[in-house]
């Protein structure tokens, strides 16, 4: 039987609302003392009201320049080794917890995660996707220790963009479609792809069932259970998918052509988990299942999730632009086929 590398959860997480308040304590029982707070402009924003005082704890920020490049690893690294910094505090959306991540492993340092968006898994998993300095998908990365602590204020969450929160549910809607592609046809599964297979599949269950209730809670402003059902669906249960199930768990079809489509700059402005779900849609077209695709059609169209090439921007599409886009996802797919996922 294939070894499978399980790194199922942070050494501790806690969805509560004023939970930041906590955060000078939780930080001083781990032994930290001096900390790199690393946030966006606009992660910095939305956090800053919840924000405590820290009396006893020695804190530096650093604002990122928009991508988990291997520059702003190296600039970041830099920094926590000039700095002696017992930790890293990553505030933001995916690509700053990322950014943490690696920053992390290159230095031996502790990460806290405090994400500002429910848009993917990251705070979950000790995983990283790097890009370059232009936006496109270079590789992702798995590393051997996971976050220290990760801290979710909901209001911060329930206050973040409306399509980054349905991107975030349509990212996480993958997770099911990529693990059965991959497990289905195991019929004698570890037990560690016995959880893969069961949290993909909650994914799925949970994300119809109370996204739109959840949609519902952002444009009101309100929370509600449906909104913390899905935050934790994306968070929680799709970090367990890949955390348990390793590489059966993380890369297929879906997310083979959101790296592919990273090389073309008219795909750009599209969020991470758009993309995600037209490649979806591609993966079942390829394994031609048009009665799912059907199925979930409404759910797409509920969600306004692209349905075609041309609502990611595309509207004229070349032999070239194609070319691309089949090379990076050959690549992707020799990246997952090779473990690094």
């Amino acid at each position: 039987m294939e070894t499978i590398f399980v790194h199922g959860a942070p050494s501790e997480y806690v969805l509560e609302t004023g939970i930041l308040n906590r955060l000078e304590a939780k930080l001083l029982e781990r032994g930290f003392k001096k900390v790199l707070i690393v946030h966006g402009e606009k992660s910095w924003a939305a956090a800053k009201p919840y924000w405590p005082a820290l009396t006893e704890i020695e804190a530096t920020q650093y604002q990122y320049h928009g991508e988990n490049s291997l520059s702003e690893i190296g600039a970041v690294s830099k920094l926590v080794i000039k700095g002696s910094y017992d930790a890293i505090i990553g505030v933001g959306g995916g690509k700053i917890l990322d950014l943490v991540k690696s920053a992390g492993n290159v230095t031996h340092k502790p990460s806290v995660l405090i994400p500002t968006l429910a848009s993917n898994c990251s705070p979950w998993t000790p995983v990283s996707v790097i890009y370059d300095d232009a936006g496109t998908f270079t590789r992702f990365d798995v590393y051997p220790v996971g976050a220290s602590l990760v801290l979710i204020e909901p209001e911060i969450l329930l206050n973040g963009p409306l399509d980054m929160f349905i991107a975030g549910i349509a990212d996480t809607l993958a997770k099911w479609y990529e693990a059965d592609v991959q497990l289905a046809p195991i019929e004698t599964k570890s037990v560690p792809l016995e959880i893969c297979y069961f949290t993909a599949k909650q994914c799925k269950d949970l994300l119809l069932q109370y996204s739109e209730g959840a949609v519902n809670a952002v444009k009101a402003g309100i929370l509600n259970d449906d909104f913390i059902k899905v935050t934790e669906t994306i968070i929680m249960l799709g970090g367990m998918v890949g955390g348990f199930g390793d590489h059966y768990g993380r890369v297929a079809g879906a997310h083979a052509v959101h790296n592919g489509l990273t090389v073309l700059e008219e795909t750009h402005h599209a969020l991470h988990g758009e993309k995600v779900a037209y490649g979806i849609l591609v993966q079942l077209v390829l394994e031609n299942k048009w009665d799912e695709i059907d199925q979930i059609l409404p759910f797409y169209q509920q969600l306004n999730l692209p349905l075609s090439i041309e609502n990611l921007g595309i509207t004229h599409v070349t032999d070239e632009m194609i070319k691309q886009v089949a090379e990076k996802n050959r690549d992707s797919g020799r990246i997952h086929s090779c473990s690094a996922c």
